[in-house]
């Protein structure tokens, strides 16, 4: 597993958590915020699984 993806998982869980608490404080900037990181880490995950599917198409 590339470390891309990882990473990606935890902004995207980060990223979800600040929703929350922004939504749950009202904090219109915070839920802005999370939605930013939440999208960065899909990107990243994404770029992980491309990384991943080339290792192992030329492991084949």
């Amino acid at each position: 597993m590339d470390k891309n993806r990882i990473i990606g998982a935890a902004k995207e869980a980060k990223g979800s958590v600040k929703v929350a608490v922004g939504e749950a404080t009202g904090d219109a900037k915070l839920q802005a915020d999370g939605r930013a990181d939440k999208l960065e880490g899909k990107v990243q995950n994404a770029i992980g699984g491309l990384s991943d599917a080339v290792r192992d198409a030329a492991r084949k």
